[in-house]
């Protein structure tokens, strides 16, 4: 039942990040930190202390960041570089197209305060076109875990993957209901709730909307699959045939532009192979605005009441 899925507490997906590194740090010492006058927000604190001489405080260059990290790959070292996602991407996609994705360096780009839920910082710093612009670059991994623990995971794993990776995660306190300790496989989906009448594919902050709304649909009589791409690239189309040809129509959800975002990767595969109604959740090519987390995900449509809205709709375009 979707109604078992529950969450263990509440703490910032960044939180995990910060965790994270700690303790890849201390399993692998050619991994360095980096960051652009941020230090408390990206939760690097306890690395700092632990390992002040694997850090790099490059004041507010982000440009100039990205290209420092780019140089330490070829001595070896592991650079995770940390600013928020609007910083990391839309500041300085230039140098990370031509001096990490290019030449395939082993940069890890790691970004907070991604999307709405950035709150009261506003549209300037709400960055809802990040995914898109960094799965269209060859090479790069994507990554969008949906929680303190997944993040945690994630940020140990990345470590490993050679090559570049842009992993995107947020601001705000938000339940954490996956496994602590968990084995993160990048490129592979995770199944949070088998059903045979939708699917819902969310990343991000929106899969735990995603179950909440499997609830009310569940509820309502309804069998729902609930499937979390943390990896929006590489794809899992695996996974996503086998859901779709099983439940013949889907919603996305990510909190994110649904031009070019999550939406547009599972679209692409269910017209290569099995064309069937999804609906899309996300931001309709707008910008955000200054508010609370939760408020502006409703005002932009992107809360439980709306995915179900969508669920209902692509089950009635199946009908047709």
């Amino acid at each position: 039942m979707v109604k078992d899925i529950q969450p263990l507490n509440e703490k910032e997906t960044r939180a995990g990040f910060g965790e994270g590194i700690l303790e890849v740090g201390r399993k692998n010492p050619n991994v360095v930190a980096l960051t652009a006058d941020l230090l408390g927000s990206m939760k690097l604190n306890a690395f700092v202390k632990e390992f002040p001489d694997r850090f790099v405080q490059v004041g507010i260059a982000e440009a100039n960041m990205i290209g420092i990290a780019a140089g330490m790959t070829i001595g070896g070292k592991i650079p995770y570089t940390t600013t928020f996602a609007n910083f990391s991407t839309g500041r300085v996609y230039d140098q990370i197209r031509q001096s990490v994705a290019y030449s395939n360096k082993n940069v890890k780009i790691c970004a907070s305060h991604a999307g709405l839920t950035l709150g009261e910082d506003g549209a300037t710093h709400q960055i809802l076109e990040d995914i898109g612009m960094m799965k269209m670059l060859p090479g790069m991994t994507v990554i969008v875990p949906c929680d303190f623990n997944q993040t945690k995971a994630a940020t140990i794993a990345i470590a490993e993957h050679e090559g570049p990776v842009y992993l995107r995660f947020g601001r705000p306190k938000w339940p954490n209901f996956t496994a602590e300790n968990q084995d993160f496989q990048i490129g592979k989906a995770q199944i949070l709730h088998e059903g045979t009448d939708v699917t819902l594919f969310a990343c991000g902050h929106l899969v735990w909307i995603a179950v909440e709304a499997g609830k009310i649909l569940e509820e309502k009589g309804y069998s729902v699959e609930i499937i979390n791409i943390h990896t929006i690239k590489p794809l899992d189309e695996e996974a996503v045939i086998k859901s779709l040809s099983k439940t013949r129509c889907a919603v996305t959800a990510e909190e994110h532009n649904v031009l070019g975002g999550l939406g547009d990767s599972i679209a692409q595969v269910a017209a290569r192979h099995i064309p069937v109604p999804i609906e899309y959740v996300g931001t309709n090519d707008t910008f955000g605005e200054s508010g609370k987390p939760v408020e502006l995900l409703k005002k932009y449509g992107l809360d439980a009441d709306h995915i179900v809205a969508a669920a209902e709709k692509a089950m009635q375009r199946k009908k047709q």
